[in-house]
């Protein structure tokens, strides 16, 4: 039956209302944190069931059920990322203001000893195979390996490129992004030598990574608002999908196939019917700034750093920003309802 032009739009219009807000998905909770400044990443520990949220130059603990602030990780200047060695009961957080990594107890949330560090110490994420904490730097271009029983660098690579993200496959290898350059880097994580440096075609300036190890597949947030999908056995880009603007983080549902981007306001959900295909579901509206994203695998709770924002008026030469609101800074709960 040949269905008349006019009704192909009305059904392609429909369509696209339906795909702007991903069913099922809302703000269930806001969690206010005291303290003011800037943010960065929030980390989820499904040990503890605690988050540590990045706030000025301290780290917030914070129970993940009601909100309440467990304690802080103090003099972290420019703090960003967060490490959590579970049996070993220590942390490890990025100082990008003094080019350091803080190692605190998580008991007390005392720092215990400050490790250097080349400059611009940015993401940070442990890695059970090889019992390392790796710690990605920007403009230094490289990543750290940190022995976290020892507390003791033990290593590095040299990237050649400013790193953003990291993954790990738990066979021995793992993927950075270079955010200027557009690739992707497979490394050996136990040798620390770089593998292979393939380009992100249809993507510029890759922040957020994802993985999904059983079926060698990446999942690379690009702030040219795509979603790439990459195999990480050859570097080819499968397919590209719209998601929203300023991604900074993504995550991996592994048990129902759901990929998430935490953009500037919402979070775009895609679906993965298979290692090959995947379906755009639409945004969570969330709150402008809300960026950076921690993801709980087990009750697939998204949480997410946010703060109402104000003006700063252009001056000496600077251009007009924004900056957060003193006061305002809270994370936000996403549950599927």
């Amino acid at each position: 039956m040949r269905i008349p032009t006019r009704l192909w739009i009305g059904l392609a219009v429909a369509a696209l209302c339906v795909a702007a807000e991903a069913p099922g998905f809302k703000v269930t909770k806001k969690f206010p944190v005291p303290g003011n400044g800037g943010f960065d990443y929030i980390v989820f520990d499904d040990s503890s069931n605690r988050l540590y949220v990045s706030h000025g130059t301290e780290v917030a603990v914070l129970d993940a059920d009601s909100g309440k602030v467990l304690g802080t990780v103090a003099n972290t200047p420019g703090v960003h990322g967060i490490a959590i060695v579970p049996n070993l009961h220590r942390g490890f957080t990025t100082n990008g203001g003094d080019a350091t990594i803080s190692v605190f107890d998580t008991n007390t949330f005392k720092t215990v000893k400050k490790i250097a560090v080349g400059k611009d110490p940015d993401f940070a994420f442990y890695d059970p195979q090889t019992k390392r904490v790796l710690v990605c730097h920007g403009d230094a271009a490289a990543i750290t390996a940190i022995d976290p029983e020892k507390e003791i660098v033990i290593g590095k690579i040299d990237l050649g490129g400013g790193a953003e993200a990291a993954v790990v496959n738990g066979k021995g290898t793992g993927f950075v992004n270079l955010e200027e350059d557009a690739m992707v880097v497979s490394f050996d994580s136990k040798a620390l030598t770089v593998k292979q440096k393939w380009p992100i075609i249809g993507c510029k300036t890759p922040t957020g990574l994802a993985i999904d190890a059983p079926n060698s597949r990446l999942f690379i947030g690009c702030r040219s608002k795509v979603l790439a999908v990459m195999d990480s056995n050859t570097g080819k880009v499968l397919t590209t999908l719209p998601i929203g603007d300023q991604v900074d983080a993504v995550a991996f549902d592994a048990a129902n196939k759901l990929i998430f981007a935490s953009n500037d306001g919402t979070v775009s959900v895609i679906r993965q019917k298979s290692a090959d295909q995947y379906e755009s579901l639409g945004d969570i509206q969330t709150q402008k700034s809300a960026k950076t994203m921690a993801f709980d695998s087990r009750t697939k709770r998204i949480f997410l750093s946010a703060s109402e924002m104000e003006s700063v008026p252009a001056a000496n030469g600077q251009r007009a920003r924004t900056k957060p609101k003193a006061g305002t800074f809270h994370v936000l709960v996403v549950e599927r309802q």
